[in-house]
């Protein structure tokens, strides 16, 4: 791949992130949930090259982020009234909800899949670059493929300068995890990939929700993904995770325990003194799962950017947005769990 020069846009630069997308280029996107490597989901040569730049494997398909429910006829067949109930509720949010796909959907996006994530994502300037485009924008998290994701331009440009025409910079991301995803032709609806919406949240609009069994194991390689992000291990720093589950306080005093001298520590900010001296990210108080959704991938990132041979990491409980932090720390540490 040829590096280029990737222009930095600002919110106001909305007509200039829009021709590079309709010019079939590569957009960094902010959302409220990470930074995303946008490109025309209409055109299979630009969605081929999101692959490219993230490295990421061509059975991972993507997500379609659109500006408003309207388009969901435009890409989606058979749609449910449950797909309108829950982006009356939830959009623009963190919510991708999987459809039938229609037939002007490219295989690339979808990874060959009869179904396509459709999401609408809480960032006024991102809504109004696709619409300004008028192409739905498949989108993943703008991170080299296994890494933690990007929560600010500054993290996705690590991975992407040189590699994308250019990035839209609306600062941090207030989410900081991935969407949740929901998958409606499943009876009941099934739980793909917990995220912003929590999984007792959609149980309130829908019901019954089953709970895929990728959100709390590793897949095998023979599997085939239904959502980004299930089968491979992701959002890893380069060095191992060790994820400690159970109540905070032994979690902390076993990660202490057990540290060695090179080793780094993730823990809530009630344990930070416990860890004097050793390269520690802090990811909020025990309690404040917001936080620790905002902070675990950054945290995460900060170490590969310190000399360490492990990382210790305190998980929050799986209650609420907890899930989805659990499940990224699952997966960044290739589910190597201590349940104490």
């Amino acid at each position: 791949m040829t590096a280029m020069n990737t222009k930095r846009l600002t919110i106001d630069d909305i007509a200039q992130g829009a021709a590079v997308i309709a010019a079939g280029g590569l957009l960094g996107i902010p959302t409220e949930t990470v930074y995303g490597l946008g490109a025309n989901g209409l055109d299979p040569n630009a969605v081929h090259a999101i692959f490219a730049a993230k490295g990421r494997p061509q059975d991972n398909p993507l997500i379609l982020h659109i500006p408003d429910e309207s388009w969901l006829e435009r890409y989606c067949a058979d749609i449910p009234q449950t797909a309108y109930t829950l982006a009356e509720r939830f959009w623009p949010g963190p919510l991708t909800i999987i459809l039938k796909r229609k037939p002007n959907v490219p295989d690339a996006v979808t990874a060959g899949l009869d179904t396509v994530g459709m999401r609408c994502p809480d960032c006024a300037v991102t809504r109004s670059i696709i619409a300004a485009a008028d192409v739905p924008v498949a989108a993943p998290s703008g991170n080299t493929s296994g890494r933690p994701s990007p929560t600010t331009a500054a993290a996705m440009l690590e991975d992407m300068d040189g590699k994308i025409d250019a990035i839209v910079d609306a600062g941090p991301c207030a989410v900081g995890v991935e969407s949740t995803i929901v998958d409606l032709t499943a009876t009941p609806p099934r739980l793909l990939r917990p995220g912003g919406v929590t999984l007792e949240q959609l149980r309130e609009v829908l019901g019954e929700v089953s709970v895929d069994e990728a959100v709390t194991r590793l897949m095998s390689t023979n599997e085939k993904p239904r959502a980004p992000g299930m089968k491979y291990r992701h959002y890893a720093p380069k060095a191992p995770v060790t994820v400690v589950n159970g109540e905070p306080e032994a979690a902390a005093q076993y990660i202490a325990a057990h540290l060695e001298p090179d080793d780094g520590v993730i823990c809530f900010d009630n344990y930070v003194n416990l860890f004097k001296g050793r390269p520690t990210e802090s990811i909020g108080p025990k309690d404040d799962r917001e936080a620790h959704a905002r902070r675990i991938f950054e945290a995460l990132r900060a170490f590969d950017h310190k000399d360490v041979r492990r990382i210790w990491a305190q998980s929050p409980d799986a209650h609420g947005l907890g899930l989805a932090v659990t499940n990224r720390l699952n997966k960044a540490a290739g589910f190597h769990i201590i349940q104490l």
